[in-house]
């Protein structure tokens, strides 16, 4: 499989991920760019500005390629790994959640995609993940408990 983009991922680390967006949407980043909140983009601490990155969620597995252009995060204790902009957290699902466990993977062309990038791992990531979430569901958990409710009156 010598070049292929799986070849070109190198998982960087798990931990967790926050986003921001609108109080920020213009100002300068880090490197000198306006931020915008509908771009994917990112901050981190210490990766080259440019360095493109799929993220993935691990509560999920839903992906997504941002392009490093600010620092941070440097909000909480220290145990946030990355800050997504606004658009980056709604694609992979966290944007109510504000912050969520991820999976960082640099990858070395940012027109591969996460999918190609991360192999055919990444799909099977993604559909465990809906399978399970389908499972817990609110609608499949209370069409379950109906049943044993109407049996206690």
């Amino acid at each position: 499989m010598a070049g292929t983009g799986a070849d070109s991922a190198v998982l960087l680390g798990q931990g967790l991920a926050s986003w921001y967006g609108p109080g920020l949407h213009g100002r300068p980043t880090a490197n000198g760019e306006r931020f915008d909140r509908y771009g994917f983009t990112a901050a981190h601490r210490t990766l080259p500005f440019g360095t493109h990155l799929c993220v993935r969620s691990l509560v999920n597995g839903k992906t997504v390629m941002v392009r490093i252009n600010d620092r941070g995060p440097f909000a909480g204790d220290g145990e946030r790994l990355i800050d997504l902009s606004e658009a980056a957290a709604q694609e992979i699902g966290m944007v109510g959640l504000g912050i969520k466990p991820v999976e960082l993977w640099q990858v070395d062309d940012e027109n591969t995609g996460c999918v190609p990038a991360l192999g055919e791992e990444a799909a099977r990531v993604r559909q465990r993940a809906a399978s399970v979430a389908a499972k817990a569901s609110p609608a499949s958990s209370a069409r379950k408990a109906r049943p044993r409710h109407a049996r206690q009156r």
